[in-house]
């Protein structure tokens, strides 16, 4: 499958550039930029990231696990201090908030490295060095026949120069 390769100057462009070939059903393409833009990221992927599910059930699963854990532990040793119940819930919530904040972090970290299918090895072909100074780059996988409809779509879109990469 060829990889084509538009070379932009400003963000608005690779933007509109992205949303046209996403359009045209064009979804297996990757930007370059040398910092985030949000209007980039939207014409990206317009819609929220799947980690803040990762970051839910992390956090229900520590708050479950703080009160689980602190009430099984004081129900099996149980210490009769003034005639206080063995499960008292106010004194358990502490552990359980610091459960929910460690489960809830180390899940983020978990969906992060997954969803984000990082850590990269291997560095694309079509990255260039000048993608981190000041120009973008917009990379999109495509058929044969499609090459020179991604290439006036690019061209069109304000790419100053686009190009076949080698995989």
């Amino acid at each position: 499958m060829p990889t084509v390769l538009g070379v932009y100057q400003r963000p608005s462009k690779v933007a509109e550039s992205v949303r046209q070939l996403k359009g045209r059903g064009f979804t297996e393409l990757e930007v370059f930029a040398p910092s985030p833009f949000e209007e980039i990221e939207e014409a990206v992927d317009p819609k929220p990231s799947k980690v803040r599910y990762f970051t839910l059930i992390g956090g229900l699963l520590g708050v479950t696990t703080g009160y689980a854990m602190t009430i099984w532990m004081s129900l099996d040793w149980p210490i009769i201090i003034g005639g206080k119940p063995y499960a008292s819930i106010p004194p358990y919530t502490i552990i359980a908030f610091e459960l929910t904040i460690l489960f809830g972090a180390i899940a983020t970290l978990i969906g992060l490295l997954s969803v984000g299918r990082l850590p990269k090895f291997k560095i694309d072909p079509a990255y260039s060095a000048r993608f981190s100074g000041e120009e973008f780059g917009v990379v999109v996988e495509c058929l044969d026949r499609d090459v020179s409809e991604i290439e006036g779509l690019m061209r069109a879109g304000g790419a100053s120069e686009v190009s076949l990469v080698d995989a």
